[in-house]
């Protein structure tokens, strides 16, 4: 009985919505601020998850993996290998996108059971997201701890100025680094890269201040060597769309509030069903901006789908709806902050 309980508030703490937990061979854990450290070793596959988000069920190749690399991409490859092996005892920040699963997956590869994905449970992250990182953690078998940020408990944080990823990211460092010392592990990864260091992620100042080690980086590799690696490794990931935290989509200097992130996750859940691939909500207080990507433009501007596009948004509250014509672009609220804001990041 008391065994029930402790699952039931597991799967109430981060309100994964449609997951079922059937028996399997990797551990989840999942923790929270103020619970007991470890609610309990949950052995699981989430029964559906695949079909939910059109995904092969998990055993099943997604292809067949005899990929053959370049000698150069094998060659940072050896390197990556070489730099996770000396890192001893690892946890990898794990947000389940295609650069934190593949560095997962490499570090399980490497290490094996020395080592432990972590992602961050928040209101900024969307169940859909959360579900579909734990799934995909289970199918390969990488032991994965479910924590708690609080990041929405820093006021500079809600400010939503230009670093607040730098805070998300020292929040979500402070707390890996107590589960760090609290557990003997040696080090932290994240799976930053070389195409991030020309890109506005003052995130990386925080990984820098903290000393997180950063793999992907050490062997110089990109996000098409990564997604190239992962599709010789059959991992199904390899394609997934970029994605980033629910708070990234609220224009500058509107606060984060749990509200706002509600509004967005039910907007991009919406699309996500109407069979729209690449997107982002963009909130502008009473107006939304739909990015769609380029490809899926036409369907977007069908009459028809602009119709269902307003009923959607204006039952969320917006008093507006627009369709953006550029199309997806990553980051595109970086766009409205000044130069100099640009320059001091990272």
């Amino acid at each position: 009985m008391a065994r029930d309980c402790e699952i039931a508030s597991v799967c109430f703490l981060i309100q994964v919505r449609t997951i079922a937990l059937l028996a399997s061979g990797c551990p989840v854990f999942f923790q929270g601020r103020g619970q007991p450290e470890e609610l309990g070793l949950i052995l699981g596959t989430f029964s559906g998850c695949s079909s939910l988000f059109g995904w092969p069920k998990a055993g099943r190749p997604y292809y067949h993996n005899h990929v053959s690399i370049s000698p150069e991409l094998a060659l940072r490859q050896d390197v990556l290998r070489e730099r996770l092996a000396a890192l001893g005892r690892l946890l990898v920040a794990y947000s389940g996108g295609v650069d934190s699963a593949f560095l997962a997956w490499a570090a399980h590869q490497q290490l094996g059971p020395d080592m432990l994905a972590v992602i961050a449970d928040s209101p900024s992250l969307a169940r859909t997201h959360l579900a579909e990182a734990i799934s995909f953690a289970e199918e390969q078998r990488i032991p994965l701890q479910v924590i708690q940020t609080s990041e929405l408990d820093r006021p500079e944080y809600v400010l939503n100025d230009s670093s607040r990823c730098f805070h998300c990211k020292d929040e979500l460092f402070d707390v890996m680094e107590a589960f760090r010392q609290a557990h003997g592990f040696d080090a932290i990864a994240y799976g930053v890269n070389v195409d991030d260091q020309g890109d506005f992620r003052p995130g990386q100042a925080a990984a820098r201040q903290h000393r997180i080690a950063a793999p992907l980086l050490d062997a110089r590799l990109t996000k098409q060597d990564i997604r190239d690696l992962a599709y010789a490794a059959g991992l199904r990931v390899w394609n997934k769309p970029a994605s980033a935290c629910l708070s990234s989509r609220i224009e500058y200097g509107r606060p984060v509030t749990r509200e706002t992130l509600s509004v967005i996750e039910h907007g991009e859940d919406a699309l996500r069903e109407l069979g729209f691939r690449q997107f982002r909500v963009r909130h502008h207080g009473d107006i939304v901006r739909i990015e769609v990507d380029r490809d899926e433009l036409p369907r977007a501007l069908d009459p028809a789908m602009a119709r269902e596009f307003a009923r959607i948004f204006k039952a969320l509250g917006f008093k507006f709806v627009t369709l953006d014509l550029e199309g997806f672009r990553s980051g595109s609220m970086n766009n409205l902050l000044p130069v100099e804001d640009l320059r001091r990041a990272g």
